[in-house]
């Protein structure tokens, strides 16, 4: 049975029908994070939940991994991994947050309506091209389930890195969310299109362990 809720793949109106939208989604084609929002591969309730359910935070060589299983194999996932997985760019030594008073500055040059001191902003209160960025980045990459329209500034903060082109690592994001997940209950969903493809790339090329042996993650 396919898990249809989260996460999901932005469709980018490749032929450009969409007046509205096509200079936000041509930016966003030729963005870092155009693999991570639009690769799509069959996903499996079966097997998000059992890498969830077994799921747990290794360390390796002084690095933190989550290890989990699917289908009854051991699946290791990084922020390397999901760097190289999603075709990311991430420099290591950056930062995965932005600071508040850049996130706050940004949102007043946007235009944004909504109360910018707030922990949350509802993206309705964006213009239409960051209104659509912002959900894309829902859908895609948050952890928030789809169609839950209040975000928080850790997300903004990802937005507001994209569109200033600042160092921002994508990568150290996604896991450190996955490492809340695991804190979480009701949560087995999340970032099922990367767990799923982490668990069917090759050990050599991924550094992601499918062996029969465990480590643990």
């Amino acid at each position: 049975m396919s898990e249809p809720r989260h996460n999901m793949v932005a469709y980018l109106d490749p032929e450009g029908k969409l007046d509205a939208y096509k200079e936000i989604t041509q930016w966003l084609r030729e963005s870092r994070i155009n693999k991570a929002i639009t690769f799509s591969t069959p996903v499996y309730k079966s097997l998000i939940k059992e890498f969830w359910n077994s799921a747990n935070v290794i360390e390796v060589d002084g690095k933190e991994l989550i290890q989990g299983q699917v289908n009854k194999l051991n699946v290791n996932v990084s922020p390397n991994i999901l760097n190289s997985l999603l075709e990311l760019q991430d420099d290591a030594n950056a930062p995965d947050s932005i600071l508040i008073m850049c996130t706050r500055g940004c949102l007043l040059k946007m235009k944004c309506t909504d109360d910018i001191f707030a922990r949350q902003i509802n993206k309705a209160k964006l213009r239409l091209q960051y209104k659509f960025l912002l959900h894309v980045l829902i859908q895609c990459i948050s952890k928030s389930r789809v169609g839950y329209d209040m975000v928080g500034n850790d997300l903004i903060g990802l937005m507001v890195a994209l569109v200033l082109n600042k160092p921002f690592n994508i990568s150290k994001f996604i896991f450190a969310n996955m490492k809340e997940n695991l804190r979480r209950t009701g949560s087995s969903t999340y970032f099922q299109q990367q767990i799923l493809d982490v668990s069917e790339v090759p050990t050599d090329d991924y550094e992601c362990s499918t062996s029969e042996s465990s480590k643990g993650r």
